[in-house]
């Protein structure tokens, strides 16, 4: 299968920023989309848009930690659509801050969402794509991991850690799946929205140079878009002011 237009999509993360961005995009080229994220109304809404548009749409509350909910959504997927064709890991987390300030529950939260999580859904899906002979993980990580950064590390080494697996399961894939890694950098998200560090709010940019979210979407959809022999490995995305 080609292109985009009927594929079935299950985005984490899907109630805000580059999810629902992807979403919207990925629905308005013929793609069936099923919508993971904890916040139900956030879905709702963008399911009912989707649907008023003129694309498909399902949604499922999903709370990545839990590796149930992860099973949950593909499921779901499978049972009303009848496939599942590509997986995004968007869903992640970034209440970064400084060593010093020893915010250890904050670094596990990093772990549980934006690594585990991943992990939960390679778990719930790859058996689905090894029966399918088909599928594609479309896992977002960061350019945090590109190049460290003070009060980033345990953040960058989360995204480091799904580097890593992302590289490792294409390697183990075979010839019939398919793992791209999308490396956003600064990106108007509400990413900041989950800093808890005083330190870090207050040495936020004053300057805003960030990418929109439909700029990594567009680079979603160009992974997903690609031949099913051609495997888009890493696309980073970085406004050109980032250094």
């Amino acid at each position: 299968m080609t292109g985009i237009d009927g594929k079935v999509v299950a985005i984490t993360g899907a109630g805000s920023g580059i999810g629902e961005a992807s979403a919207l995009l990925l629905a308005s080229r013929g793609a069936k989309l099923v919508l993971g994220a904890r916040r139900s109304d956030r879905l709702e809404a963008l399911a009912a848009r989707i649907e008023a548009d003129g694309g498909t749409a399902a949604w499922t509350t999903t709370d990545v930690r839990r590796r149930g909910d992860l099973a949950d959504l593909v499921a779901y997927a499978c049972g009303r659509y009848g496939a599942l064709d590509v997986l995004v890991s968007n869903a992640g987390v970034g209440p970064i801050s400084p060593f010093d300030e020893l915010r250890v529950e904050d670094w596990d939260h990093m772990i549980d969402v934006n690594f585990r999580g991943v992990l939960h859904g390679i778990a719930a899906a790859l058996p689905v794509f090894r029966k399918q002979g088909r599928g594609q993980f479309v896992n977002v990580v960061s350019t945090a991991g590109l190049r460290i950064v003070p009060n980033q590390a345990v953040y960058a080494a989360t995204k480091n850690a799904v580097r890593t697996v992302s590289e490792g399961l294409r390697q183990e894939a075979g010839p019939d799946l398919r793992v791209t890694m999308v490396s956003p950098g600064y990106v108007a998200t509400e990413f900041a929205d989950s800093v808890t560090s005083p330190t870090v709010k207050s040495q936020a940019p004053t300057v805003d140079f960030s990418l929109s979210p439909d700029d990594i979407a567009r680079a979603v959809a160009f992974a997903i878009e690609q031949p099913s022999n051609v495997d888009v490995g890493d696309i980073v995305v970085r406004p050109t002011a980032q250094s």
